[in-house]
């Protein structure tokens, strides 16, 4: 068994909950923050006695919602708790996301001295305009000081994230953001399309048919200059939403996508392990006070508890890693799952590559440029 693992901690928290957001967060907290991190490393501690054997932390990753509200003492907390329980490696990626308009100069410096060596910055635009539309509670000027502080803290390792596809957004403005992002030089750029969610505000503006977003064309359109634009730049797109400069990819995000261990603590948190093969995944409830009660029993919070199906994780490992730009291993298929990929996939890959969606070389499979255009059409013929 593979003895090393992710650990993502998941932030419920916001100051305000964004209209596209679909993530387990609040705005409405039951619990204060300090409660919900002795939760938090409550529920690490159960998770590490109950393994059938040790795992070793390669990175950890705090997302949300809202990680940066937390003060720093207690993101060091987590940190040493996770170095405690997980045997977090000295030379682990540990990741903060952060909102623009919830840190400070302390709360940067704050953050590195407590241990974390990596910033995401929840950029999303550098349009006033569109960060209203959007219900984000920073302006492009925070977003732009939260980038400048976060380097004069010692963050050499910073990404931002930004999303396309937005409600009136033209090919020219969207080019006009990448090239803003590029200009400050961050490590990483994550280029996400606008997704609209059921059961979120802009679900219901859809509904009502006053979200005026791109159309099909105009949204492949931003998607294919996102990859021109920061590959001038000196980015290199290594997964579909993806950029980086040299040395400087998400560790922690590969994780997901080679279908690795990984562990999630906190409301929301979503859990997989390799064994028993071929792989069993869990999530934690969204809901902060079952969360809690169960903790409070002593009771890990987990539900939703499935085995897979090798069928199922065949799959799984195809359209995950075809996410990566580099592609998959053939090779690493058999050795998996014991047959050959063509053997199980061969009818579907062939008219892909017929279509010049996937292309077979050096024992490898992955999407071509317009295969990552119409990704979500080559991962569907393998759910």
């Amino acid at each position: 068994m593979d003895d090393t693992t992710a650990l993502y901690i998941h932030i419920p928290f916001c100051v305000r909950k964004c209209l596209y957001c679909a993530f387990a967060s609040t705005d409405e907290a039951p619990l204060a923050i300090g409660e919900y991190t002795a939760l938090l490393l409550r529920e690490m501690e159960l998770r590490a006695a109950a393994l059938a054997s040790p795992l070793r932390a390669t990175t950890l990753y705090l997302g949300g919602g809202t990680p940066s509200l937390l003060e720093p003492d207690l993101v060091g907390n987590i940190i040493d708790g996770a170095a405690r329980l997980f045997w977090l490696d000295p030379s682990a990626e540990i990741t903060l996301e952060a909102n623009p308009g919830t840190v400070t100069a302390d709360s940067l410096a704050g953050y590195r001295g407590a241990g974390v060596n990596r910033l995401s910055l929840g950029v999303q635009s550098f349009d006033d305009r569109m960060l209203e539309r959007l219900g984000r509670v920073h302006t492009a000027r925070e977003a732009k000081d939260a980038f400048a502080l976060a380097r004069r803290a010692g963050f050499d390792n910073i990404g931002i994230d930004l999303i396309h596809g937005l409600p009136d957004q033209s090919l020219d403005h969207w080019r006009d953001q990448l090239r803003m992002a590029a200009a400050l030089r961050p490590g990483h750029i994550s280029a996400y399309g606008l997704t609209v969610e059921e059961g979120t505000p802009f679900a219901r503006l859809e509904d009502q048919g006053v979200l005026a977003l791109p159309d099909e064309d105009d949204a492949a359109a931003m998607f294919e200059e996102t990859a021109e634009v920061l590959a001038a730049a000196g980015y290199e797109q290594y997964e579909i939403a993806n950029f980086a400069l040299p040395g400087r990819r998400s560790r922690h995000n590969q994780v997901y996508w080679r279908r690795w261990n990984y562990l999630g603590f906190g409301a929301g948190a979503h859990s997989f392990l390799r064994e028993p093969f071929p792989g069993i995944r869990w999530r934690n409830p969204d809901d902060l006070g079952t969360y809690g009660c169960s903790l409070a029993d002593g009771v890990l919070p987990e539900t939703d508890i499935a085995l897979l199906a090798e069928e199922d994780a065949m799959a799984e490992w195809l359209f995950l890693g075809l996410r990566m730009l580099e592609g998959i291993e053939e090779a690493r298929f058999r050795e998996e799952f014991g047959r050959p990929l063509m053997e199980i996939h061969g009818t579907a890959i062939e008219g892909f590559c017929a279509a010049g969606l996937l292309v077979r070389g050096g024992g490898r499979l992955r999407l071509t440029r317009r295969g990552v255009i119409l990704s979500n059409r080559v991962f569907a013929a393998f759910l």
